[in-house]
């Protein structure tokens, strides 16, 4: 004979191990993700990203925008002798602001464009990008912007520091062997991470949007 009893409690006691079950999963996911973003925003400090706005999509506007990276990546390995922390880039950047713009207007020049540059360092917004092994988390960044002619083309970025983006054979490569040196093991296992944070990486462009949303709100 079935005792109804019995089976009631049971189930209550199923519930209410599910419910504990699922608490700890939530204080656990919540948790992990809050030591996700943590460690996103540590990145986020030290690093500096080059953005690049072309003139104009013409070929011939997007083939000097990629000669005036390599131009610009080429010099920043002047940066291994100035110190290897963000402080020291962000100084060396703007001491060396005007010689940055000048290399860019040269590289112009040299190759028979006469609309010139303009170099600023700022803050800007970025989606989470990937490039090659490296990761890059959805946040605001220092950035180095050069805006070549009226900066209506297609941009370009990469990492200006740490010098990880460099160029090669015509293109510019990711040099993920580098990023132990600058980076903190928790900060590595995230820019690292490959394909593992997929969700992560997406549900904290969200948040930062949302997060950056309500700041100019704010403002106003």
């Amino acid at each position: 004979m079935i005792d109804f009893r019995i089976m009631k409690m049971n189930i209550r006691r199923d519930k209410l191990l599910l419910s504990v079950v699922a608490i700890i999963l939530s204080l656990y996911m919540a948790f992990s993700y809050t030591y996700f973003i943590a460690s996103a925003g540590s990145v986020r400090e030290e690093v500096v990203r080059l953005h690049i706005l072309a003139n104009s999509d013409s070929f011939l506007d997007q083939g000097v925008k990629l000669k005036v990276r390599d131009a610009l990546l080429q010099r920043n390995k002047e940066l291994l002798l100035q110190g290897t922390d963000k402080e020291s880039a962000h100084l060396y950047f703007l001491q060396h602001k005007e010689e940055l713009l000048e290399t860019a207007c040269d590289v112009l020049e040299e190759n028979g464009f006469q609309y010139g540059a303009e170099v600023t360092l700022t803050t800007e917004y970025y989606e989470t990008r990937k490039y090659e092994e490296l990761t890059f988390p959805a946040g605001e960044y220092l950035s180095l912007r050069v805006i070549l002619g009226e900066g209506k083309g297609k941009n370009w970025w990469c990492v200006m520091f740490p010098p990880l983006c460099v160029p090669a054979a015509g293109d510019v490569t990711a040099d993920a062997a580098t990023s132990e040196e600058y980076f903190s093991p928790s900060e590595e296992k995230l820019v690292d991470s490959g394909n593992k944070y997929i969700v992560k990486f997406k549900l904290l462009e969200i948040y930062e949007e949302l997060k950056m949303k309500i700041n100019k709100e704010t403002i106003k």
